[in-house]
């Protein structure tokens, strides 16, 4: 045979086996350079915030003479449960037992015993699922509820800046989530935390036109929170908007379906507890009798406000270190929203923060805790978020750094030692 006819077969080479789903290692890495920076941003800020409120509860010691229910504990870390924490630890433990029991010989704003029904049912049930799930007990569980939420809620402000602000602003405003003057709140045995996670989410799913996730979280943070008609209302607004103005594009069916969907935890709660008591006014009767907390079209508000100012303090509840903040945080919100409009974000971002202030403001409660109410009002954070964006990350870091000092002095020692909550 002559070689040079032979045919040669060559061997075929190894083709790489075709990959199906993408590199997670790479997929993980931008995960990480995404979302790592704002969460990192707010747990440095949030650690230095708690730890000066943990150094100055441990200096004053007063917590080790107070009633444990009412700020006091054995260990600093105690006072996290209690106040609103100790209602929420009852209701995990216990359930609920709505009533409407007179106070015998009464009189003033105090005539009705105060009850677990005035709590709203879902942090409490995440607490008692997590506590059975890890052992945890209530305590850590509502403790582990709200650090994990407050790191959700942190992220959700995130997207809702960055998404019209870009990701410095964002980066900025996931920093102003943790040191705002009420944000003492967020890593205790408090709902505030939850509450603002379903929120800021509820808020991108609009912005991003996920309408049924949006009306979701919407019915589940109106389980946490009462304000959350503010949420419901902006939802509605945002999707009768959306519908008016993109019919052909989208169709009407999912926007009003989360309109459908959205009121659903808070009218249910409330039906429920009004079913129980026998008055489906009750919760309602049960927040003015057994906490003096009923909307007044803001006659407390002014009232603080103008006592304040002169230095008198014969007003209800007064709290003279908390009510000065009070004043300030609310002259505040009152600059930012004008601000904020002028950013002219999507409507949902205008509709929900000023309903907020309106029915914060304009209802009767202790004025002191007006800056932990206004949590929730997250859409303010986006004007001096895009201000600080302007400054150099280290510069940026410096400020929100000193402003994390600061609120664990307000934030932390005030509102908890100081008897506010």
């Amino acid at each position: 045979m002559n070689p040079t006819n032979t045919t040669l077969t060559a061997r075929p080479t190894a083709v790489p086996p075709y990959r199906a789903v993408p590199d997670r290692r790479r997929q993980l890495r931008r995960t990480v350079e995404r979302y790592g920076p704002p969460l990192a941003m707010f747990g440095v800020l949030k650690l230095i915030g708690f730890s000066v409120f943990m150094y100055l509860l441990d200096s004053a010691g007063d917590f080790r003479t107070k009633n444990p229910r009412f700020g006091g504990g054995t260990h600093p870390w105690d006072v996290l449960a209690t106040w609103d924490g100790w209602w929420y630890q009852q209701i995990a433990a216990h359930g609920y037992h709505p009533e409407l029991r007179p106070i015998p010989g009464a009189t003033g704003l105090i005539t009705i015993e105060g009850n677990s029904a005035a709590f709203f049912p879902l942090y409490p049930a995440l607490m008692r699922l997590v506590s059975e799930i890890t052992g945890l007990g209530l305590y850590g569980a509502g403790l582990l509820v709200s650090v994990v939420s407050s790191f959700a809620a942190a992220l959700a402000i995130y997207a809702v800046t960055a998404h019209f602000g870009g990701r410095r602003a964002g980066l900025a405003a996931a920093g102003l989530w943790a040191v705002w003057p009420g944000s003492g709140v967020e890593w205790a045995v408090y709902s505030d935390s939850l509450y603002v996670a379903l929120a800021a989410w509820a808020c991108y799913a609009v912005m991003t036109r996920r309408w049924l996730t949006a009306g979701l979280l919407t019915c589940a943070a109106g389980l946490n929170r009462p304000t959350a008609g503010a949420l419901i209302a902006a939802l509605a607004v945002a999707a009768l908007l959306a519908v008016h103005r993109n019919r052909r594009q989208e169709g009407i069916l999912r926007p009003l379906a989360a309109v459908a969907v959205a009121p659903l935890g808070l009218l249910g709660y409330l039906a429920w507890v009004g079913h129980r008591m026998g008055d489906y006014g009750g919760y309602f009767k049960l927040q003015s009798g057994a906490w003096a907390h009923e909307f007044d079209y803001g006659r407390q508000t002014l009232d603080v406000i103008t006592s304040v100012a002169v230095g008198h303090n014969d007003y209800l509840y007064a709290w003279p270190v908390a009510d000065l903040i009070g004043v300030g945080v609310v002259l505040l919100a009152a600059m930012l929203v004008p601000l904020l409009i002028r950013l002219r974000p999507p409507a949902v971002l205008v509709v929900y923060p000023v309903l907020t202030l309106a029915l914060v403001l304009g209802s009767q409660q202790i004025f002191g805790n007006v800056s932990r109410y206004l949590l929730p009002a997250f859409p303010l954070f986006i004007p001096l978020a895009v201000a600080l964006r302007r400054l150099s990350l280290r510069l940026q870091c410096t400020v929100l750094g000193l402003a994390a000092v600061a609120s664990g002095s307000y934030a932390g020692y005030v509102l908890f030692e100081l008897g506010v909550p």
